[in-house]
């Protein structure tokens, strides 16, 4: 029995040395580099050199306070974007896909509206502060969030909707127990785009006059920045998958049932 759980152990050790080798390469060569003089080390630091700002940084407190202040404005420009986004998407293409199919073209061409120049007219009108900053994650992550919830919604399959139907189910219970679990994996697959969106963008937004945020970093170590922000992102993308396993339990079950079948 220890032989197994060891045996399984170390198996599940190197298949996961695999799969971050390529990261692992890429430490090695971001440290050796500079210190080879392969690239000048005053534009590009040792990855040592890196983390040891951050270690300073983070045993000073300021660390964690430039990674709360961008925290709070993710979270409320992305919530805000769920709110609006995921309602308009259920309704236009639940209720009135004529009009959905209508309005796409409209919001693909406002989603090639960048968010700074919008943002410039935002600050004529409330200023520069933190409304300006979470705006801009706002318009960054509310299309694909939008999007995503259309398209969910519109490749339900008629089939559950016709069964649901036929058993005498009413439109609110077709769809509160129909289209919307249907629709929500893909929703939250938008969701979490909408959160990448965010982190591509905080650096642009931080950069309105904030004092206190990971893009503010990028003053004092790009790097720096820029591995706390991809941290930020992974962490942030496992979380709405851990939500999303606990919402969507059903959907673990479904796959186990499927494999039973066809193991059957």
């Amino acid at each position: 029995m220890k032989k197994e759980i060891l045996k399984k152990g170390m198996k599940y050790s190197k298949e996961r040395l695999i799969d971050c080798m390529g990261i692992i390469i890429l430490l090695l060569v971001w440290e050796m580099a500079p210190r080879l003089g392969l690239v000048d080390r005053q534009f590009f630091p040792p990855f040592s050199q890196v983390l040891l700002f951050l270690g300073k940084l983070a045993v000073s407190g300021v660390l964690f306070i430039h990674i709360a202040a961008s925290l709070q404005r993710i979270f409320l420009g992305l919530a805000l974007a769920v709110i609006i986004a995921v309602p308009v998407g259920i309704v236009l293409e639940g209720l009135f896909p004529a009009l959905s199919r209508n309005l796409l073209r409209l919001f693909r061409l406002l989603e090639q509206v960048n968010a700074l120049p919008l943002s410039l007219i935002f600050i004529l009108f409330f200023g520069i502060g933190e409304l300006v900053k979470v705006f801009i994650i706002f318009w960054s992550t509310i299309w694909p969030i939008l999007f995503t919830t259309i398209a969910g919604v519109r490749h339900v399959d008629p089939l559950y909707i016709n069964m649901a139907r036929s058993l005498g189910a009413s439109k609110l219970e077709i769809f509160k127990k129909v289209i919307l679990p249907a629709a929500a994996p893909t929703i939250f697959t938008g969701i979490r785009s909408g959160a990448t969106y965010a982190f591509f963008i905080l650096i642009a937004a931080e950069s309105m006059g904030a004092y206190y945020g990971v893009g503010r970093l990028i003053r004092s170590s790009t790097f720096g920045a820029v591995i706390v922000i991809a941290l930020l992102g992974m962490s942030l993308n496992y979380l709405f998958h851990i939500i999303e396993s606990n919402l969507l339990d059903w959907k673990k079950s479904l796959g186990d049932n499927d494999s039973e079948a066809a193991g059957g």
